[in-house]
């Protein structure tokens, strides 16, 4: 009977005992046996193609980012865990569940899609940098004339460092006229109003009017308030003398200001503050952050595979146990460190250690997310077998010594992981 069993087990078994060698254990084993030969495959290379990988700038780096990477899969986990938890306690969680688990539906090439158009430079496309740019200008000023610069003809001079000075002291008796041009009218601010002479002075105070000295469809007068033409709402006017700022103001929405009596005499300077570039953000996809960034599009898509099986995990604990250690005086903190996550802590193990195989072989995102400019930066282990195995200039020998490494690097973490489900069985 037992031979019998042994012989109908095997036959069934067969043609998935074929598969695996076919689709599994000849390619290994032909990994394996090619890169211990050259580019060409015919002569024999020894270790060559292993030294080349670790002496070679690119696979350095390809090797430190593949380390770095290795952080995700713990921050994944780690917000898993903290939805799993938070979920009991709310009705709608059912639905929470579905919108953080439905990135898994999506697949790498969509994803790396959706979070270029998020990581763009633009704020007016990105959506990381227009929630960024936000907050920079929220708590720090902007500058709001990029660009403007007087004419020959003003009473304005270059200053140096992008300011600009009247070209003689101011007099209360004499109002201030502060003509710039190069900002198109579509980029003034949506509340600036037409450019007034200022009212007069009084108690020698110094007033005057900046305004942006350009007619659409031309007719208008340089150094000439015209009808149609727009204060120069915000720009900072600071009163000099010696060296030293001794007032300062900002024009109103007409354009107007006022400054005190001490500025008389004083020459007027239009610091560089009012000129430089709006900021625009942080460069996602540069060389120093496009690793963290693309880390980042990879948790959002993981988060809810962690929480799923978390919460899996969560539902199998007994509650008595949560209940008596409440009981016992411990708040929520302690309920959740001591008795929740020692408890959770298989099945924690077990997705942390799938999820770290799983960026040990991550190519897809990081092949679409980031630019050719800066692909190098963002390069890993499993984008390299790609670069090295495919294209004109394609090395099979550094390509094969490349997946093998991998295939190293993935067998201790297995280990670990067979070792924690057998003694989880046993239990």
């Amino acid at each position: 009977m037992t031979g019998t069993r042994s012989t109908i087990a095997v036959g069934f078994l067969l043609p998935t005992l074929v598969l695996l060698g076919a689709l599994v254990v000849y390619p290994i084993g032909y990994s394996v046996y090619r890169s211990f030969f050259d580019k060409s495959g015919n002569g024999f290379a020894g270790f060559d193609n292993y030294t080349s990988v670790f002496t070679d700038d690119t696979m350095q780096t390809a090797v430190i980012n593949n380390g770095i990477w290795l952080i995700a899969p713990v921050v994944a986990t780690g917000i898993g865990l903290i939805f799993a938890v938070l979920t009991e306690r709310i009705r709608w969680s059912t639905a929470f569940k579905l919108v953080v688990f439905m990135p898994m539906a999506i697949s790498m090439l969509a994803s790396g899609i959706i979070f270029r158009l998020v990581y763009d430079q633009d704020p007016h496309r990105g959506v990381a940098n227009a929630v960024w740019v936000s907050v920079h200008d929220t708590f720090a000023e902007s500058a709001g004339y990029p660009g403007a610069h007087p004419l020959p003809v003003a009473p304005l001079k270059a200053a140096g460092g992008g300011s600009f000075l009247t070209k003689q002291p101011v007099s209360a008796s004499t109002p201030v006229q502060l003509p710039l041009v190069g900002v198109l009218p579509a980029k003034m601010p949506s509340d600036a109003k037409p450019a007034q002479a200022p009212k007069a002075a009084t108690g020698g105070k110094i007033t005057g009017t900046a305004w942006l000295d350009f007619t659409k469809g031309g007719g208008g007068k340089p150094n000439t308030i015209d009808s149609t033409e727009l204060g120069l709402k915000g720009l900072k006017i600071e009163a000099v003398k010696d060296g030293k700022v001794v007032a300062s103001a900002k024009a109103a929405p007409d354009g107007t200001f006022t400054l005190p009596a001490k500025a008389d005499g004083a020459q007027l300077r239009l610091p560089d503050s009012n000129f430089h570039e709006p900021y625009n953000g942080v460069d996602w996809l540069g060389p120093k952050v496009v690793t963290p960034a693309i880390m980042g599009s990879y948790i959002w898509m993981w988060t809810g595979f962690a929480m799923v099986l978390i919460a899996a995990g969560l539902a199998g604990i007994p509650r008595e146990l949560l209940e008596q250690a409440r009981v016992d005086g411990a708040n929520e903190w302690q309920v959740f460190r001591r008795v929740t996550v020692p408890l959770l802590s298989p099945v924690l193990g077990v997705v942390t250690i799938t999820l770290m195989i799983n960026v040990l072989k991550v190519f897809d995102l990081i092949f679409i997310i980031a630019p050719g400019s800066s692909q190098d930066d963002a390069n890993v282990l499993a984008l390299q077998l790609y670069r090295s195995s495919f294209g004109t200039d394609a090395d099979l020998g550094v390509g094969s010594a490349i997946a093998v490494i991998l295939l190293l690097l993935v067998i201790p973490i297995m280990i670990v992981n067979i070792r924690r489900m057998r003694k989880e069985a046993r239990r």
